[in-house]
């Protein structure tokens, strides 16, 4: 295989149907054909029909991403997938098909971990990942906090939400304010023409709680009840402020949590990645606690921080380049893969 392999990673762990050709760790293309639109009037993703739209949208996007990059099927060296987590219909779509194409090319096939493929993408950008790392990861549906002593076989999982994600916060709250689905964006542009005026609290922050653990689903409800008490003394409720302010709650315990890891690990790098990690405050918030803590900050570029077919690349290509083993050709899918599994 070549030092530098060209890896064709799979992803379709949610909505998103996205193939990545990547090089060692260049990236050459990124073809994303999403069903969002078909979501936006259930509020959230149906499983059902994200499957469907996987199935719909495989082929095209593969030959778009080929194209892209100006490379032909038969230059591929590896395949990679994501295994899990994610829903299972999903997931069972984008297996088939790397499966399928890995068998057909006569190349090794890789299951990778959805979560550390989004670790993995920013040495697209930034380069190798300086190890030990910590990574925060915080999307739609997983906020985590990990320790990455060697990206392709070592992730230890320090924390996690124990209830809501970040993502899904901040969607349930857009759904409160009136705001479209996905709740991040339009969260993030109605905050910056209010003020945190508004005390909403953090959650799992006091001394006896779980150092590196989330919990948004009291701030979820705080914001809702808040809502509700304005609107019914019939008080004008300012979006943009309670955008900021709800805002401003996530982006305080995620930062302190995340550079808190660093100091009590004695770890000077910090990757944030996951479509929140697109949010504008959240990046602002944790570049001035890191500079203030003497952390390196690494942040893919936001098209790369919401799930794409480049991150499953990269970590393929790393995995390829390391040695490990390829996945069995029987590899399925795992809705529910623990973080520490990188590859299956």
């Amino acid at each position: 295989m070549a030092e530098e392999p060209l890896v064709l990673g799979f992803e379709t762990s949610c909505d998103e149907t996205g193939i990545g050709l990547v090089r060692g760790h260049t990236l050459l293309s990124d073809a994303l054909a999403t069903s969002m639109a078909e979501h936006e009037r259930f509020g959230g993703v149906v499983p059902e029909i994200a499957s469907r739209a996987h199935l719909e949208a495989m082929v095209p996007t593969v030959h778009r991403a080929l194209a892209d990059a100006g490379v032909a099927l038969g230059d591929v060296d590896a395949v990679a997938v994501t295994g899990g987590p994610g829903l299972t219909g999903a997931l069972l779509v984008g297996v088939a098909a790397a499966k399928a194409y890995a068998l057909a090319l006569g190349v090794p096939l890789y299951g990778v971990n959805h979560l550390a493929a989004h670790v993995a993408v920013d040495e697209l950008e930034h380069g190798r990942l300086a190890e030990p790392s910590i990574a925060m990861l915080v999307s739609g549906g997983h906020s985590s906090i990990l320790l990455v002593p060697d990206l392709s076989q070592d992730v230890q999982e320090l924390g996690r939400t124990i209830d809501d994600a970040a993502g899904e916060a901040f969607d349930k709250v857009a759904r409160v304010l009136d705001l479209p689905f996905p709740g991040g964006p339009p969260i993030d542009r109605a905050a910056q023409d209010g003020t945190a005026s508004i005390a909403f609290p953090r959650g799992l922050t006091g001394p006896r709680d779980p150092a590196y653990d989330f919990s948004f689903s009291g701030l979820k409800t705080a914001v809702a009840r808040w809502v509700e008490a304005q609107q019914r003394d019939g008080v004008h409720v300012s979006v943009p402020d309670v955008a900021a302010s709800f805002q401003e709650a996530v982006v305080d315990v995620l930062t302190a949590k995340a550079v808190r890891a660093c100091r009590d690990h004695g770890v000077d790098h910090l990757v944030v990645g996951g479509g929140v990690a697109a949010n504008s405050r959240l990046r602002a918030v944790a570049q001035e606690r890191c500079d203030a803590a003497g952390i390196v900050l690494r942040v893919p570029s936001r098209r790369l921080c919401t799930d794409n077919g480049a991150m499953v690349a990269a970590l393929g290509s790393r995995l390829v380049m390391a040695g490990v083993a390829p996945s069995a050709p029987d590899l399925g899918a795992d809705s529910s893969l623990p973080v520490e599994v990188v590859s299956r």
